[in-house]
């Protein structure tokens, strides 16, 4: 069964607050989840199954740059493409809003999601020493360019 991704809404806050504390060592709390629901300068996707949020992804904009907060599927429903469906939407929508570049950070060694996100054309950039807690870590910073010059500098 293949996932409805849609635009999260004030409902949704229960089954966020859950799947963050499912797939984060720091999750977010329901306030800071509140203020990324869509409006102006944010996008937040859910992925829905059977009438239950499985997974999300965030992305705030600012001018004409993404930042992609978080990306999170339950373990539950990991490995069946919800993700990268959640990430192909986010991308379209961002090129709707016409944006030269969409980025984001990834735990250095979560291999799982750096090649979820190389596939979707994201390239690695640059390293946050530190940046992760729980356990400390590196990240990864990813970007995807759509303007072909950016791509090239």
């Amino acid at each position: 069964m293949e996932a409805l991704i849609r635009d999260a809404v004030p409902t949704d806050l229960d089954a966020l607050e859950e799947l963050e504390k499912e797939c984060f060592s720091l999750p977010w709390t329901r306030e800071q989840l509140q203020s990324e629901l869509p409006d102006e300068r944010h996008e937040f996707l859910t992925a829905e199954l059977d009438g239950d949020v499985v997974g999300y992804v965030g992305m705030m904009c600012v001018l004409d740059e993404g930042y992609i907060s978080n990306v999170a599927v339950s373990p539950r429903f990991r490995r069946q493409g919800i993700g990268r469906a959640l990430v192909a939407e986010m991308l379209r929508r961002a090129e709707g809003r016409q944006l030269t570049f969409v980025t984001l950070e990834v735990r250095a060694h979560n291999d799982g999601a750096i090649a979820l996100y190389s596939q979707a054309g994201f390239a690695p950039v640059g390293r946050r020493r530190n940046y992760y807690e729980r356990p400390r870590e590196d990240a990864i910073l990813m970007t995807l360019f759509f303007n072909k010059e950016e791509k090239e500098r």
